[in-house]
């Protein structure tokens, strides 16, 4: 690959739309296992290893973000917070608000009892501090605090690196980030948790001080960076590398293989400190093999995948609230567990198609509006 890496560069990775399917589902199938009083005999073995789908949805943010960031960068701009923003705003911000709105004034909607405070929402805090035991609804919502912060973060550090011309130093930063991770983790496993360790509900413990905070959870994100980096700047390495793309998926299955094994018992130790870095590492090795040329990933276009791909935003947002609709709507009929999750992922795709539909182009047709008419 020559330095001339921006003419040879899809204008559209389908790749990534197979994992970002492959992500959603995982993530829906275990919150299904977790929701539903009574589901197929496969599904617990099958799902049980579903809540790393987020960690996928971390690589490919930090990569796609980054990526889109190092390209105006390299071609000699400087990065522009007005439009990075406006794009982050009409794309989160409206389908957000409006679950919100169906969790509070729709109190049927709720998967468990009771919400977190409304301005934790509001201000994208609702990771810190989370009572999963007695404020656990919507409380898939914390990975889009930890998204909202990276947005929120990454830019900023980017324009002040071009600014002060240290912008080659740059990975010394990721290294320091994901060292850090390690570092913060262990503090909060053994002086956060561990004291709580011995309480009965010592789970909600691990997860409000080890697995919900935004400071314990960059390790995708980091990952994500670290492959947009290589990509857009060492085009020569990346060509070498992405020779070997179906192998990179091999070995990603591999790294996550083993993830699977140490985090069987996630509250452990070594689950609690290695484990997020080990599943982002072997997702970030999918990732590769899903942006290199020579990968089934990257040949197989799928219009199924695209269009799963495309509604995989609504879908998170509004799955654990569907689900729990659909229960209920159907909790007096002898209906078979296979045919109940086939319902329930019906309703959820649809619900998320209206969403789409009705709320996310409208508004993403606003912004690019916005975006052309700015000076």
């Amino acid at each position: 690959m020559t330095n001339n890496l921006n003419s040879t560069i899809p204008q559209k990775f389908y790749g990534l739309d197979h994992l970002r399917s492959l992500a959603i589902i995982y993530v829906f199938l275990f919150h299904y296992f977790i929701i539903s009083k009574g589901q197929p005999e496969w599904l617990p073995d099958f799902a049980q290893f579903g809540w790393t789908g987020v960690d996928l949805f971390f690589v490919l943010s930090g990569f796609l973000i980054s990526y889109q960031l190092f390209s105006e960068i390299k071609k000699g701009k400087n990065v522009s917070l007005k439009e990075f923003f406006i794009k982050r705003f009409f794309r989160i911000i409206p389908a957000f608000l409006v679950t919100v709105g169906l969790y509070f004034s729709i109190p049927a909607f709720r998967e468990k009892e009771a919400l977190p405070a409304l301005w934790k929402f509001l201000t994208f805090t609702q990771n810190f501090d989370l009572n999963l035991k007695d404020n656990g609804t919507f409380s898939h919502a914390w990975s889009l605090c930890v998204e909202e912060h990276f947005y929120l973060l990454l830019p900023f550090v980017l324009f002040f690196l071009q600014k002060t011309q240290l912008f080659k130093w740059a990975y010394w930063l990721l290294i320091i980030f994901f060292l850090l991770g390690f570092s913060v983790r262990i503090y909060s496993y053994d002086s956060l948790y561990l004291p709580k360790m011995a309480d009965e509900f010592s789970w909600m413990y691990w997860y409000k001080y080890i697995y919900y905070p935004t400071y314990n959870r960059l390790d995708g994100l980091l990952v994500g960076i670290a492959i947009a980096a290589v990509y857009c700047y060492l085009p020569n390495f990346w060509l070498k590398i992405s020779k070997f793309g179906n192998l990179l998926i091999a070995l990603s299955i591999l790294i996550l293989i083993g993830a699977y094994f140490l985090c069987i018992d996630q509250q452990t130790f070594n689950a609690s400190v290695f484990g997020f870095p080990l599943i982002a590492l072997g997702y970030g090795f999918m990732v590769m093999g899903a942006i290199s040329p020579t990968s089934f990933l990257y040949k197989w276009h799928s219009k199924f995948t695209t269009l799963i791909a495309t509604l995989s935003y609504g879908i998170y947002l509004t799955h654990k609230g569907i689900i729990h609709l659909t229960l209920l709507a159907f909790a007096d009929y002898p209906i078979n567990h296979n045919l109940m999750l086939v319902i329930s992922i019906f309703t959820c795709f649809w619900a998320a198609y209206i969403l789409n539909l009705i709320i996310e182009k409208p508004f993403l047709k606003l912004r690019n509006k916005i975006i052309e008419q700015k000076p």
